[in-house]
């Protein structure tokens, strides 16, 4: 993977974006995404998944607006098609993703820590979605992951006014979850990563499950789910361990099954 780094650190994944100088998604680029996250997902010891940019300036600018330059509809049918696929697959991933935004996310590039389940953004981070100042939009989940996040009011300010927004503001609007200093989002979002290994991986994927299932559905159809889910975990070798573990007073030791 050669514009797509692919490494694993015990049970984390590590995802860079390396395309400089903006690190801009590709058809190649989403489709090695895509296909990376679905082999991830059938790695038993695989519990998260860091996405973050190469270098100091760009986590992502998105996408290369040359692709578009010729106004060709079956590039762009095509392009939407991969830039959904690559994105929805990692929002269903069934660990916990974490984007380490260490620098601009702009466009796409918004949009796929948009797809993540929680962003660390560095002080200096810029970001935007700015797709309608050249006559496109967000088609990547952007305007329904931002305004679900944010709120509808400042979801149109950033997508319908354009407006580009801060580490500090996007803290305060609850776009990202923790604004950390230059050069430290890839060490913190590890360090959350780290957490996640010590939680039930059955118990984390019901739980995301869960907590996502408000984004389509009601609390109403979540609730007799939630139940469900609880009484299913009992089939798991990691319910029994889990409980053990605690009664014993030792450190788990999940088998992610």
């Amino acid at each position: 993977m050669s514009q797509l780094k692919l490494e694993k650190r015990g049970h984390t994944a590590l995802v860079t974006i390396s395309n400089p100088p903006a690190n801009t998604w590709t058809r190649e680029t989403l489709t090695q995404l895509r296909d990376a996250v679905k082999s991830l997902e059938q790695d038993k010891n695989i519990y998260a998944l860091v996405i973050t940019g190469e270098g100091q300036k760009f986590f992502s600018a998105g996408a290369d607006l040359n692709l578009f330059a010729s106004g060709d509809k079956t590039v762009a049918s095509d392009m939407s098609r991969i830039f959904g696929e690559a994105f929805e697959t990692l929002s269903a991933f069934r660990g916990v993703s974490i984007a380490a935004i260490n620098g601009y996310a702009m466009g796409g590039g918004l949009e796929v820590a948009l797809a993540c389940d929680i962003r660390i953004a560095e002080e200096q981070a810029q970001l935007a979605l700015p797709e309608a100042k050249v006559g496109l939009l967000p088609c990547a989940g952007g305007t329904q992951n931002l305004a679900w996040l944010v709120g509808e009011g400042w979801a149109k300010r950033m997508i319908l006014c354009g407006e580009r927004i801060g580490a500090a503001k996007a803290l305060q609007i609850g776009l990202v979850e923790d604004v950390v200093a230059s050069g430290l989002a890839l060490e913190t979002a590890l360090l959350l990563a780290d957490k996640v290994a010590e939680q039930s991986p059955p118990a984390v994927s019901a739980c995301k499950k869960l907590i996502q299932q408000g984004r389509s559905g009601t609390i109403s159809s979540a609730l007799p789910l939630e139940r469900e889910l609880f009484v299913g975990l009992f089939d798991t070798q990691d319910q029994v361990e889990g409980v053990s573990a605690f009664l014993q007073k030792r450190k788990a030791n999940w088998v992610n099954g």
